[in-house]
């Protein structure tokens, strides 16, 4: 199952890159970010987010790519780029300088699930703090769906997403501390705890009664997502639209 999704999401991003050549110049450039070691239903995920992306952007008018390469994340390349996203991982060390320039200089991040994993002994101290000064504390487990509720319904990025909703089957993480706690963090979506415990052999518990799913650090032009676990993330029109918000927030299109 891995070895085809590696194959798969390879295909797409040769596909988007010779797209991407005969696209128009004027067009915003998104370039996506994925791991190829890493767990397969973090290589599902990514598989579907390039289809996901790559649909988009013919809908809205802007140039997608997406590599494999971490190299490609150096101060001279990001300039080409109106945002990047990192779909299943976080930059490695030899990049993490050059990702913090780019966003100190008001580039445009979105990241999903395991790109904002890091643990509280983590050395790359800015990217905790870029997070709101959240830490891994614990997951669900096995994946499942959970109810979400909308934290702050005026943000553009939860425009037309109900009051709750049922999102689909992933593994969740709770967060010490919570993000909420840093002043500069907006949340827009949390786990509802009404819910908890949520899992079995894992389980976030009220030992974390406050867990966000959806923020950004206002800081900077960043969107963090808890989802990204699995192939069925974007089987939900409602949880799709809230990508697709996010995305045309970032690129300032909505």
């Amino acid at each position: 199952m891995r070895t085809r999704a590696i194959g798969m999401a390879m295909g797409l991003a040769v596909l988007l890159s010779v797209t991407a050549a005969f696209a128009q110049t004027s067009q915003p450039r998104v370039l996506l970010f994925f791991s190829l070691n890493v767990e397969a239903d973090h290589m599902l995920f990514a598989t579907d987010a390039i289809r996901f992306f790559a649909e988009a952007a013919d809908k809205h008018d802007f140039r997608v790519e997406a590599t494999s390469n971490w190299a490609d994340m150096n101060e001279e390349n990001l300039k080409q780029y109106r945002l990047i996203v990192c779909l299943n991982n976080l930059p490695p060390a030899a990049q993490q300088e050059a990702f913090q320039r780019y966003m100190e200089s008001g580039g445009a991040w979105l990241g999903f699930h395991f790109a904002g994993f890091n643990m509280g002994n983590s050395r790359w101290t800015w990217f905790r703090q870029f997070l709101g000064g959240a830490a891994f504390g614990a997951s669900s487990w096995p994946p499942l769906p959970a109810r979400l509720v909308v934290d702050d319904p005026e943000s553009p990025v939860t425009r037309g997403i109900p009051k709750a909703f049922l999102s689909p089957v992933n593994e969740w993480y709770s967060w010490r501390p919570s993000p909420r706690l840093d002043k500069n963090v907006r949340v827009l979506l949390s786990l509802d705890p009404t819910q908890f415990p949520l899992g079995i052999k894992g389980m976030i518990t009220q030992k974390d009664p406050d867990v966000p799913v959806v923020w950004t650090n206002t800081n900077f032009k960043m969107l963090y997502m808890n989802i990204g676990h699995g192939d069925k993330i974007f089987t939900n029109p409602i949880q799709n639209r809230l990508v697709e918000n996010g995305l045309l927030w970032l690129l300032e299109k909505n």
